[in-house]
C-alpha cells in the first residue's frame, strides 16, 4: 500500500470518518513489516487492537458475571405513626428541657427583690446583697451599715466645728 494512502486514512481515522474496511486495511498495514519509519509510532495502537479484537468473551462468561451479582433484598419497614412523630417527640422534649433549665437558673441567680441569691453547699439559696459580706448574717450586716453611718455623721459634726 502506499504511505500517502495510508497517512490519508489515518487523518480521517483520527477525525473518525473511517469505515469499518478501512480500519482494518490500517490494521493490515500495521501488521505487515515494511511500516515506514514516520508511521511506526501509530503500529502499537493498531497491532493492540487487533490482538484485544481476538481475545474475546467465553461462553460461560454471562454466566459467572451473574454469579458474582446478586439481587439486593430489600425489606420494607413497618412506619407506625409514633416511629413516624418520634423525631418531633424528641425536638420537643429538648426544646422543653432547655425552657425548664433556663428558667432554673433564672430562679437561682435572681429572687425576688432582685438581690443575688447563692446556693450553698447543700441546695439552700442564701439571699445577700450585690455587695460583698464579710461571712456575717443580715442582722450583723444592718448593725455594721447603722454603726458606719453613725461614725460618718460623727466625723462629719467634728468637720464642721
Amino acid at each position: 500500500m502506499d504511505s500517502k494512502y495510508i497517512e490519508q486514512l489515518l487523518e480521517r481515522y483520527w477525525q473518525c470518518e473511517t469505515s469499518l474496511e478501512e480500519e482494518a486495511q490500517l490494521r493490515a498495514f500495521f501488521n505487515g513489516k515494511d511500516v515506514p519509519a514516520h508511521l511506526l509510532r501509530y503500529k502499537d495502537l493498531f497491532v493492540c487492537q487487533q490482538f484485544l479484537q481476538q481475545e474475546g468473551l467465553g461462553e460461560d462468561f454471562d454466566r459467572k458475571v451473574l454469579a458474582q451479582v446478586e439481587v439486593p433484598v430489600f425489606k420494607a419497614r413497618r412506619m407506625t405513626l409514633l416511629s413516624r412523630f418520634m423525631p418531633l417527640a424528641k425536638a420537643a422534649a429538648v426544646v422543653a428541657l432547655m425552657f425548664s433549665l433556663g428558667s432554673v437558673m433564672q430562679r437561682s441567680i435572681f429572687d425576688n427583690e432582685g438581690d443575688v441569691t447563692v446556693p450553698d453547699a447543700i441546695d439552700k439559696q442564701v439571699s445577700a446583697p450585690s455587695v460583698a459580706l464579710s461571712g456575717s448574717t443580715s442582722e450583723e450586716h444592718e448593725k455594721q451599715m447603722i454603726d458606719s453611718l453613725n461614725h460618718v455623721e460623727k466625723k462629719m459634726e467634728v468637720e464642721k466645728r
